[in-house]
């Protein structure tokens, strides 16, 4: 199931019309009891805002986020799957325990693999009811089969508690 389905109102439709469309290279893979988010991209980089961005359109529509606000996140770790653990985590801190902040996009801007840090910056708005269409909950990351490919065209793996 690659796009989940929102039956969104005419003031949402009316948002999702006036930007363009937001470039989604990601999946959702069915497990039991949760979900399991493949992103993919031309760079690891990519990869880790794909599925920062899969798990907010797990929970809403993304596209009806208007980029009002721009937060800066970061993340540390002592391996990449930490690093990823780590940086989802604070993507839902963010959502879930400060502000509501969702996303319309995520640009991460370093990537330190030697030290495995993470800065990354968002554009979006606090989540409102009124305006963006309720999904699903994401209550947490989970390490259950995390896996990050860095092939040709790098890929994640992770699946997350709802």
């Amino acid at each position: 199931m690659d796009e989940r389905y929102y039956d969104l109102s005419e003031a949402q439709k009316a948002v999702r019309a006036k930007y363009p469309p937001v470039n989604k290279k990601y999946e959702y893979l069915d497990h039991t009891a949760d979900v399991q988010l493949h992103s993919w991209g031309d760079t690891v980089e990519e990869a880790f805002e794909q599925v920062v961005m899969a798990m907010f359109g797990y929970m809403t529509d993304i596209e009806t986020v208007q980029p009002l606000i721009t937060i800066e996140v970061e993340a540390e770790g002592h391996d990449m799957l930490s690093l990823l653990y780590n940086f989802m985590a604070e993507w839902l801190y963010r959502f879930s325990a400060e502000m509501f902040f969702v996303p319309r996009e995520v640009k991460v801007i370093n990537l330190d693999r030697i030290n495995y840090k993470i800065r990354s910056i968002g554009w979006g708005e606090e989540f409102d009811l009124a305006k963006h269409p309720q999904g699903t909950e994401v209550k947490a990351i989970t390490y259950s089969a995390m896996q990050i490919h860095e092939d040709e065209t790098p890929q994640i793996f992770v699946i997350i508690d709802i």
